[in-house]
């Protein structure tokens, strides 16, 4: 069974990759980084001819360049500065960065190895790849779209009935069912609701006119722990800093859970406090962690709503509306849904993560807030890791 090309422009992809890269570009063009594949499902399979697919897909992909109006699209953004744009002229995707294979049980291996600012690219290109083949091959499509475009209609005929009354993002590129689903869900979000703020998808932003949102990811403070100058327990404040020094206060939405929330409010400090926007929410209870972070915004005298709680772990909308209507007087509310907007069929979605797992040859870890999200590659550093934050936690709270 052979595919159309699943990725047919660069700008297909979550903004926040542009953000990302863009101070990588300008602060830390020498870390190099290795990036690990997991699905978390259990008892999902792959198949020869899927990694096969896979395989032809990411060829394809790397013969994409970006195009003029696409790098035109990027300089509009108020803040990606035009010097990196010019360097998108003329990157692409080195097809040597990545490999695939399968184990003997049928479990996927990825592996995406090169210089971190090239490298991080893959990671929502090959999520794309990966469960739109899976998805396609598995299972009779379109089956799976009319169970889609059911509960599409559902969602759309709930917001129009003020049953959900709260704005959202959509964040689906990384689990979305089809590129071509994906640009249905949004189209028909934008056209026949009034309740899009965005989508994350640059592509989709730029082909329907609808604001593009992101900020960073786990993997942004994560390659700081690389760093041999940066102490383990100190990598939000300098990934905060150059956040902060490359976009001076805006594109300023911090992300609080990589080493957990508790380590990261420590360097939410008075000055971070008025420099960020808002905060997003990626894991364990978000009731409890919207009720600290209202708590340390008033311990600095900041009025809570002035300031933004982003909700984007694993949102159904059912779970948004329920956020909001409890913060909604407290805090500016916002949510990214992902996918719930992207992949919601009659089938259980694949829970697949690329996650950034060496810089410059030293592991570096993701702990979230929800121990089962952590990942990392090497036990002896996760436990060195965890003891170095919760030394910093007793010796300073």
């Amino acid at each position: 069974m052979k595919l159309d090309p699943i990725i047919i422009s660069l700008l297909d992809t979550d903004l926040y990759k542009f953000n990302m890269d863009q101070v990588i570009f300008h602060k830390h063009t020498d870390l190099c980084g290795q990036y690990y594949f997991k699905c978390r499902n259990k008892e999902i399979r792959f198949t020869p001819e899927m990694v096969d697919e896979i395989n032809d897909q990411i060829d394809h992909l790397c013969t994409l360049k970006f195009t003029k109006p696409e790098l035109n699209y990027l300089r509009s953004i108020r803040f990606i500065k035009n010097d990196y744009v010019e360097f998108l002229r003329i990157w692409r995707p080195i097809r040597d960065y990545v490999s695939v294979g399968l184990s003997e049980d049928g479990e996927l291996r990825v592996v995406v190895d090169g210089p971190l600012f090239s490298a991080m690219q893959f990671e929502i290109y090959l999520l794309e790849i990966i469960n739109e083949v899976y998805f396609r091959m598995a299972y009779d499509y379109d089956e799976l779209l009319k169970s889609a475009e059911r509960k599409l209609n559902e969602k759309i005929e709930a917001m129009n009935n003020g049953t959900y009354t709260f704005k959202f993002a959509e964040f689906g590129c990384r689990r979305r069912l089809s590129r071509e689903w994906q640009d249905v869900v949004v189209r028909r979000f934008a056209k026949e609701t009034d309740k899009l703020s965005g989508t994350s998808n640059v592509y989709l932003a730029m082909k329907y006119n609808l604001t593009p949102i992101g900020t960073y990811a786990h993997e942004y403070v994560q390659m700081y722990q690389g760093i041999d100058r940066i102490p383990l327990a100190y990598t939000n404040h300098y990934a905060m800093r150059d956040w902060y020094d490359e976009y001076q206060g805006d594109n300023g939405t911090a992300l609080t859970d990589t080493i957990t929330t508790d380590l990261f409010l420590m360097d939410f400090n008075r000055a971070m406090v008025n420099n960020y926007s808002g905060v997003r929410h990626d894991s364990g209870d978000p009731y409890a962690w919207g009720d600290k972070l209202i708590a340390h915004y008033k311990s600095y005298g900041v009025d809570p709503k002035t300031k933004v709680l982003l909700f984007s772990d694993s949102l159904d909308f059912d779970r948004a509306q329920a956020l909001y209507d409890y913060f909604k007087d407290k805090a500016k509310v916002s949510f990214g849904i992902g996918t719930f907007c992207s992949n919601d069929t009659d089938e259980q979605p694949l829970n697949i993560v690329i996650k950034l797992q060496y810089v410059n040859g030293r592991p570096v870890a993701k702990l979230s807030d929800n121990p089962e999200k952590a990942m990392c590659r090497d036990e002896e550093y996760l436990d060195y890791l965890n003891r170095s934050v919760a030394f910093r936690l007793q010796r300073e709270k």
